[in-house]
């Protein structure tokens, strides 16, 4: 499902040559409808893990392959048809304020010209399961960050992917609504999609047992 091999990653300078490396020699296999933390300190690496798991990068060194597919012989043209299969939550939560909630999780299926009335019926059981049914005309703006989180969520899963990543899903929110956002996310996992969720937290892998994968200074230390 995911694994990368002797993987390294380095971000260009202004004038483009290669800068220090912020990952380096990571090797790990990730198995089909597995749940696992990724963990570590700020600057640890893990947001750039999860940008190759998303296929937004391509390793400086070593091979990522993804769904099946080796990032490293993929073809440019042949990445948005892999993206959409990866969900992807991000830290920051980038609904779009001028669509309602609806139209803002709609988007991705409506890119992929799915039909309307197919839209309806998936985003109205979705909208049920998420807890957000009455809610569906109101802007971002209207709901409470943990509302606006389990949007976030619905966004990702609606094209039911094979992946999903979540690069601190819950560092913003309540403890109650933490433990939602963690209950849906762990759901999605049940139903066999693989979920790789990034935090710094030591208390949500504690409450949420599952295999961890650690991160500092771009290196592997722990997997386990």
């Amino acid at each position: 499902m995911v694994r990368f091999s002797r993987v390294a990653l380095a971000y260009p300078d202004p004038r483009g040559r290669p800068g220090p490396a912020v990952l380096r020699d990571l090797s790990f296999t990730l198995g089909e409808g597995s749940f696992t933390w990724l963990l570590g300190p700020s600057g640890a690496g893990k947001t750039s893990v999860l940008r190759l798991m998303q296929a937004a990068l391509r390793p400086t060194e070593g091979e990522v392959e993804l769904l099946g597919i080796p990032l490293s012989r993929a073809r440019r043209r042949d990445l948005p048809a892999l993206r959409r299969r990866i969900g992807t939550v991000h830290q920051e939560f980038r609904l779009l304020s001028h669509l309602t909630a609806w139209d803002n999780v709609a988007l991705p299926l409506r890119l992929a010209g799915v039909a309307e009335s197919t839209v309806r019926a998936d985003l109205a059981e979705l909208f049920d399961w998420i807890g957000l049914a009455g809610k569906e005309e109101r802007r971002p703006e209207e709901l409470s960050g943990g509302e606006q989180q389990r949007l976030v969520i619905a966004r990702a899963v609606v094209t039911r992917p094979a992946l999903l990543v979540a690069d601190e899903p819950t560092s913003d929110l309540d403890a109650r609504q933490a433990r939602r956002t963690l209950a849906l996310l762990s759901e999605m996992n049940r139903q066999g999609t693989t979920v790789v969720v990034a935090t710094h937290s030591e208390d949500l892998p504690a409450r949420y047992p599952a295999r961890a994968l650690a991160l500092e200074g771009g290196r592997l230390v722990a997997d386990g």
